[in-house]
């Protein structure tokens, strides 16, 4: 039996505990941390589970009994309590963003290699049935070459949204929509095609003065074989519509499912290729859905990492490149420039400090509230 501990009670951390309690047979939940010891107790009470309830992290770190840890605290937090647990012996799944910065990914990376640890950063939106059909498809290469991406990273945040006490500063949230929104995008699109080779992007707060950060940012990527990408960040696009459009020399395929391809005429101009259409198709309706979808399935991923059956998909280097793009986003709209990858410590956005230092502050944070009453969030995932 895997013995979890669940550090945070924030929104996120309820997907979590619910997730765990689908695997009651492989794990159980022990311990439950926040540094508001009253919300870890309601958290315990909501889902209905007798744990230990802690308000320090540290508390934690000698019980021989905890196996596995999920961090769900703000991302500048992650990188401090990550190498704690994985020095401590336990396994971390930490969630999205990895870290604040490179810099924390490769002391996080480090910790976890002495360690021999597992440690997977939350990317549940890879685990969806969509997802994991339209990387099978691009996997089989029937689309020729990827030419041109669209990626559309789209929400809706209120004002108020950057009202809590730890968002929409560069200290602790760590950035804007492009870190904590567009990163699942942004995950999935370095998995299917791979890391670009240099990024041009522009950012703009439009809609919040009450946040230091961007809501608002478009990014060009460029591959070596002249491929383009564009990824768009937002959290003042209404209606949250998400999607990933993979151009090929032969077809397009994307999340929401869609295929079509085309053939020149002999002028030039387009033409349906249905033969090569009904073949993507085919391919597409021959794979099998997930056993489980989110989160869950992602659980059920670290759950079978630490049993020994298989690697975990979504490690730290995996989350590293994701905030390797993002970093390269921020430092391309702050000075102005081109950003080539990859990036290292000569990066001025490579430090945390560095990340405080550079990066574009285009409000001061007006409003601190410590929590909200209403706890119902969105998460992504509305393909249609």
């Amino acid at each position: 039996m895997i013995n979890v501990a669940i550090i945070g009670t924030g929104a996120i951390a309820s997907a979590h505990i619910r997730a765990y309690r689908q695997f009651s047979g492989r794990c159980n939940i022990v311990a439950i941390c926040d540094i508001y010891p009253e919300k870890a107790v309601k958290s315990a009470q909501t889902h209905n589970i007798k744990v230990d309830i802690y308000s320090d992290y540290k508390e934690m770190l000698q019980r021989p009994d905890i196996d596995l840890v999920s961090i769900c605290t703000p991302p500048y937090t992650h990188a401090e309590l990550s190498i704690a647990f994985l020095h401590a012996g336990k396994h971390v799944l930490v969630e999205k963003p990895m870290a604040s910065s490179l810099e924390e990914c490769d002391a996080m990376n480090q910790a976890q290699r002495m360690s021999g640890k597992i440690l997977s950063v939350v990317s549940q939106n890879r685990f969806t049935n969509l997802m994991m059909k339209l990387k099978a498809i691009l996997d089989t290469k029937l689309m020729g070459p990827i030419v041109h991406t669209q990626v559309d990273s789209f929400w809706w945040r209120g004002y108020s949204y950057y009202d809590l006490w730890w968002r929409g500063t560069w200290e602790k949230e760590g950035g804007g929509c492009t870190l904590n929104h567009a990163v699942h995008h942004i995950d999935i699109f370095h998995w299917m095609n791979g890391m670009p080779a240099d990024v041009t992007a522009i950012a703009s707060n439009t809609s919040h003065d009450n946040a230091e950060v961007e809501d608002l940012s478009v990014a060009i990527c460029r591959y070596p074989n002249g491929s383009l990408a564009q990824i768009t960040s937002s959290v003042v696009h209404h209606g949250e519509e998400q999607q990933l459009i993979f151009q090929g020399k032969n077809a397009r395929v994307s999340v929401p499912w869609k295929v079509t391809a085309s053939k020149s005429k002999e002028n030039g101009f387009p033409e349906k290729d249905e033969e090569l259409e009904e073949k993507l198709q085919a391919a597409y309706e021959q794979l099998s859905n997930l056993d489980y979808e989110g989160h869950t399935a992602q659980i059920d991923d670290v759950l079978s990492g630490i049993e020994g059956k298989k690697g975990v998909l979504v490690d730290g280097h995996e989350g590293r490149k994701t905030l390797e793009l993002i970093t390269a986003i921020y430092q391309s709209s702050s000075t102005g420039q081109t950003v080539k990858l990859p990036l290292d410590e000569t990066s001025p956005f490579y430090t945390r400090e560095g990340v405080l230092k550079n990066a574009t502050h285009f409000y001061e944070k007006k409003n601190h509230v410590v929590s909200f009453s209403e706890n119902a969030i969105t998460t992504g995932g509305k393909y249609e």
